[in-house]
């Protein structure tokens, strides 16, 4: 570990899902290391789903990323994730602020992509979940303008 460098991994409930995001921080200043996420393993490689926020887009982003190994100096914490989210090759985009904006999905990758239909349809229910989610968020600000 380098003085004045601290890693500290923070458990986070969102939508009644337990997801990890690791800050570290560097003297006077918090950073995150690694969005929210959530990983699983198909056939003996390792997956992740990240969720965040594309303010330009006023959309949520749902990424799919094949998970990379987590920093060795982290096996001394038998509780850290193992793996952590890599580059993004598919993202969907769900529009939070006009109902009338369909998802959509686009691909992220200059090299080809064998992704196993377990977890496209992983992928697939995880945006479907954020479809419902922003849907139902809309609802309910629009009955509250009107009261």
């Amino acid at each position: 570990m380098i003085v004045g460098d601290l890693r500290l991994l923070v458990l986070i409930q969102v939508y009644g899902r337990r997801i990890f995001a690791a800050t570290t921080r560097t003297p006077g200043l918090w950073q995150p290391a690694v969005m929210p996420a959530e990983l699983r393993e198909h056939a003996g490689r390792h997956y992740a789903i990240q969720f965040h926020y594309a303010l330009p887009d006023d959309a949520w982003a749902v990424e799919l990323s094949e998970a990379v190994p987590a920093p060795t100096a982290w096996a001394e914490n038998p509780s850290t994730e193992r793996h952590l989210p890599g580059v993004a090759f598919l993202v969907a985009f769900v529009p939070d602020e006009d109902p009338g904006l369909e998802p959509t999905v686009h691909i992220h990758s200059h090299d080809e992509h064998v992704i196993p239909y377990e977890i496209m349809c992983w992928f697939m229910e995880q945006v479907a979940d954020q479809v419902e989610r922003c849907r139902i968020a809309f609802e309910q600000d629009g009955r509250e303008a009107v009261e």
